[in-house]
């Protein structure tokens, strides 16, 4: 399956059968850093370059959640609160996906391989009329993004990256993994789905990053 110019393939694991960008100690935006240029193949988007390293970008504190002591609460517009433990999350169907990862200081790393639950299950029994979310996570990071950006097998909250746990440097135990979009947007540690009819700023957005953020665009910054 081919999903904005990048490589998506899906593989699907139903285990019902038994009952993976944080907040970085720094508040001033960098145009990004050089690097090496992109490689002949397969394309990546304008002002990117490809690497083999999977960069860690966070210059703040890692939260290190032990899975006991995970939750991943979704809240409605009306206020109404469900909450699923780490347990009841293992407990839902899985998918391994391959996607290809673009952050906005912009390296791109193709094929990567996650394992995760989609957005699709996560709010399969909501009748919510949200029109956008915003995604909280444990450090106090936030990022804001339409909800339909997060349905349709667009999104997921990932656990495993490469066959093994999330490790807490990449967003682990889990964050959401969102690969249309640049990386800023899957944010790191999640912990909540905020469900809104407003599309209220997250914590980069208020310092002047763009609301939405395709690399294929360029969607950067304000005015992008």
């Amino acid at each position: 399956m081919d999903a904005t110019n990048g490589r998506l393939a899906i593989q699907s694991t139903d285990n019902r059968v038994a009952p993976g960008e944080g907040k970085p100690g720094v508040s001033v935006i960098s145009r990004g850093f050089g690097g090496r240029e992109d490689r002949p193949g397969r394309a990546v988007p304008p002002g990117q370059y490809l690497t083999d390293d999977f960069p860690v970008l966070s210059a703040g504190p890692t939260p290190h959640i032990d899975t006991d002591d995970w939750r991943l609460d979704v809240r409605d517009v009306d206020g109404s609160t469900t909450s699923l433990t780490w347990a009841q999350l293992m407990a839902l169907p899985s998918e391994e996906v391959t996607v290809d990862l673009h952050c906005v200081t912009r390296w791109s790393k193709h094929d990567t391989v996650w394992r995760g639950v989609s957005i699709d299950t996560i709010l399969e029994d909501s009748e919510s009329e949200a029109e956008y979310a915003l995604i909280r996570s444990y450090g106090d990071y936030s990022t804001n993004l339409p909800l339909e950006d997060l349905l349709d097998g667009k999104a997921w909250i990932a656990f495993e990256y490469d066959g093994d746990d999330l490790p807490a440097e990449h967003g682990g135990p889990a964050r959401l993994l969102v690969p249309h979009l640049y990386l800023w947007k899957s944010a790191k540690w999640v912990n909540a789905i905020e469900l809104r009819n407003d599309d209220e700023p997250g914590f980069w957005e208020t310092l002047g990053y763009h609301e939405y953020g395709d690399p294929w665009l360029e969607q950067r910054y304000i005015g992008d």
